[in-house]
């Protein structure tokens, strides 16, 4: 009897041990900030994105799924500054008894200057900023899981090494860029904080929302750009359609000079499928768009060659003709003058 009133205690004594050993689960309104709550936290959370990998903040609508992970959640991380402008709703609606954290308390926002009162969200674009997302990060989860506080200050200090060296690596990139040359064009404004911070005139087609129509407006500003800055490429987004900037660069006889992430990661395997590895990627692309050749022919090698020599063959005629007809009025000139004399 005493054995098994031992064993019952033991038991309870277990699970109770169990239930406060508990993950944390922390809810990510994209996979850039769960990236870098999974850089501090490691496998001490449970850690969700709202938004999947390759989605788009500004367009998403709300599933169930979303509502049943707010709602077991015991943290949110949201970006706030208009970014998640359905997160709201959805936190209410869920009936979660989780923390919502503003992961940009303390980023000096940049204020729209078309509407009053709104600002850029994209501050992570910078690292500088995204230094200041992962010490708001750090701090929620050591307040939530004090236990844990030692390994999120290590992991914190060795992920903000990473991200302070990437920034240095960015400067040292876009030095390589002749400064007329660092015109920076896009599908839409998520660029602005890149571009002020590392010396960027950012040109994009529609403001920060992808929501935004582009207007006809847009579309001549920035042909004119292209023009009087002799641009030699502009960028598609992920997680933005490139047909319009397709187009555009079809029409003005540039090259697209690759893919940047900006309001999500690519997949894990792929260079931009982390912060740090995304802050990277951006910078070596738009280093080697803006350094190539403006105005690079688009033609047929073996043709582009065909027309050079066609056009060579025609200068050369066009010589000796010239020469032909000089020393013909230079001979019926002087027969001219010996028939005066």
């Amino acid at each position: 009897m005493i054995r098994f009133i031992v064993s019952i205690v033991l038991m309870l004594f277990l699970i109770t041990n169990q239930s406060a050993q508990a993950k944390l689960k922390v809810v990510s309104s994209c996979s850039i900030f769960d990236d870098m709550a999974r850089n501090i936290a490691g496998d001490l959370v449970d850690l969700e994105s709202i938004v999947p990998i390759g989605g788009d903040p500004h367009l998403h609508s709300p599933t169930p799924r979303d509502a049943r992970l707010v709602q077991k959640a015991d943290m949110i991380l949201i970006n706030g500054l208009t970014f998640e402008g359905w997160i709201q709703e959805l936190i209410e609606n869920s009936g979660t008894k989780g923390e919502t954290v503003l992961i940009t308390k303390g980023v000096k926002p940049i204020t729209s200057q078309l509407y009053k009162d709104s600002s850029d969200p994209h501050a992570w674009m910078t690292a500088n900023n995204g230094l200041i997302y992962i010490k708001n990060i750090a701090d929620a989860l050591i307040n939530a899981d004090p236990r844990h506080a030692d390994q999120y200050r290590a992991n914190y200090n060795t992920y903000k090494t990473k991200i302070s060296e990437a920034d240095a690596f960015i400067r040292t990139e876009i030095a390589k860029i002749p400064e007329s040359k660092r015109v920076l064009i896009t599908s839409h404004d998520a660029f602005s904080y890149f571009g002020n911070e590392y010396g960027l005139q950012v040109e994009p087609i529609v403001g920060v929302s992808t929501e935004t129509d582009v207007q006809t407006a847009d579309m001549i500003r920035v042909a004119k750009t292209i023009r009087d800055k002799k641009v030699p490429a502009l960028f598609v987004e992920s997680t933005i359609n490139p047909k319009i900037l397709e187009q555009i660069a079809k029409d003005n006889k540039i090259k697209i000079g690759g893919e940047l992430f900006a309001d999500s990661l690519a997949e894990p395997e792929k260079e931009a499928g982390s912060y740090v590895g995304m802050l990277l990627h951006n910078a070596k692309t738009i280093v080697k768009g803006l350094t190539l050749v403006t105005a690079e022919s688009t033609l047929d090698p073996a043709l582009e060659k065909e027309l050079k020599e066609v056009n060579t063959k025609g200068l050369n005629f066009l010589i000796y003709f010239g020469l032909g007809i000089l020393i013909v009025a230079v001979a019926l000139f002087l027969r001219k003058k010996n028939r005066h004399v």
